[in-house]
């Protein structure tokens, strides 16, 4: 159960759950558009450089499956607590490693402390945010982890020009999640406090339990429209890894790839509050379409610009685009769980769903690295832009058929769930 609506106000979460998010993301968002550099100044080749790059990602696909338990036996704030002190962990390996194995080592630490907090703070909103203010507290929280990837590149630019080294970004990191622990050990937990059963934790530890058969049940489902929600997150997690990777390539400094990146990522959080707009007044295919083709068409681009006179000048461009595009689908893929999952019993699958998207997030590194190894960064990129073009045709295709009420101006209406039944009509609103 949750705290009476009368009782809630936005200001309760503040402190226990969106400041802590909005650290933690500021730390990753000074790291990560830097790892490509990082790991090929310990001697990474282009290929394994984007292969270390995509460690977080697998961090998070692998700590997806063990954060639920984690999150139900020790309750959320503890769990995010233990984060933070696995992200320092994290730093303190990437800091002192001397081999690009160990420097991977900790960026994979940095992902599984990265689900476990994820996981914890979505648990803990569950539990404590009343059902009508539910919607806008998870907005508001993707909207503080956007803004961490806005601040964090900046911060990390402006440390490096000031103490000239690269891995000081590392710091950054640490300190946040150093004032994460503080925070939440000095600030009272809500929870506890009001006597609240954890269904959170509960929530969160269904949603972890039984993935194989869940993921066999709705195999139909899956098969299709989850594998255009992989696409979506594969093409996200791409443009995180192709955009250092490309610096790395032109010869970037560190501070100036921060900087580039950065912009990139003001644009995308300037932009998620527009898309729930987009998705709420004209469907979720005006989101997500354009979203996919957008980063598709760039990345294309991208693929034919490297040796040109202005690589640098239509690197940052594209940068943008690819930032805008990305914004413009802010949310749908939590969107689209919540539109698919059955009612009554919503947690196992939203976990296999997360995971679904999960594996696109964790397998887009892996064709990075395999393409650049093969053939060239560029062919990497343009490979990347089709499989945009993919993903939008297969969610233009299955999205009406399987998300009902997905478009404000249809009316009610059945899809089948999983190839064998069907899902329930939704009223129109």
């Amino acid at each position: 159960m949750t705290i009476a609506e009368s009782d809630f106000s936005f200001r309760q979460i503040a402190l226990p759950a969106l400041l802590p998010s909005l650290l933690f993301a500021i730390g990753e968002g000074a790291i990560i558009p830097l790892i490509p550099a990082l790991a090929s100044n310990l001697g990474a080749s282009l290929a394994v450089a984007g292969f270390i790059a995509g460690m977080t990602m697998l961090g998070q696909l692998v700590g997806d499956i063990p954060s639920g338990w984690v999150v139900s036996r020790i309750g959320e704030r503890r769990a995010m607590i233990y984060a933070a002190a696995l992200a320092i962990l994290a730093v303190v390996l990437c800091l002192l490693a001397d081999s690009p194995v160990v420097f991977g080592v900790g960026i994979f630490f940095l992902g599984l402390a990265a689900a476990i907090f994820s996981l914890a703070r979505h648990a803990f909103l569950t539990t404590f945010v009343p059902k009508p203010y539910r919607a806008r507290a998870l907005s508001t929280l993707g909207g503080t982890f956007r803004a961490g990837w806005f601040i964090g590149p900046f911060l990390g630019a402006g440390l490096i020009a000031v103490t000239g080294v690269s891995q000081s970004v590392f710091w950054i990191q640490g300190v946040c999640a150093v004032a994460i622990i503080v925070l939440l050990i000095v600030v009272p937990d809500p929870i506890e406090k009001l006597s609240l059963p954890d269904v959170g934790g509960e929530c969160i530890a269904e949603e972890s339990s039984g993935l194989v058969k869940t993921l066999w049940g709705y195999r139909g489902l899956l098969a299709r429209i989850g594998s255009g929600v992989a696409l979506v997150m594969g093409l996200r997690a791409a443009r995180m890894i192709i955009l250092p990777l490309w610096a790395v390539s032109l010869g970037l400094s560190e501070s100036s790839t921060a900087l580039i990146i950065g912009v990139g990522g003001a644009l995308d959080f300037a932009l998620f509050y527009t898309s729930g707009q987009i998705m709420d007044r004209f469907g979720r295919l005006f989101s997500v379409i354009p979203s996919m083709l957008g980063m598709g068409v760039a990345l294309i681009t991208l693929s034919l610009t490297h040796d040109l006179p202005a690589a640098l000048i239509w690197f940052i461009v594209l940068t943008i685009v690819l930032g805008i595009s990305n914004g413009i689908g802010s949310g749908i893929v939590m969107t689209l769980g919540a539109d698919l999952a059955p009612p009554d019993d919503p947690a196992p699958f939203l976990g296999a769903f997360r995971f679904t998207g999960d594996l696109g997030t964790a397998g887009a590194p892996l064709v990075i690295s395999l393409v650049v190894a093969v053939a060239s960064l560029p062919l990497a990129a343009a490979v990347l832009g089709l499989l945009g073009f993919v993903g939008a045709g297969v969610l233009l295709r299955y999205v009406p058929r399987y998300a009902p009420g997905g478009d404000p101006r249809d009316g009610p209406r059945k899809g089948p769930r999983n190839g064998r039944r069907m899902l329930a009509p939704t009223p129109p609103e």
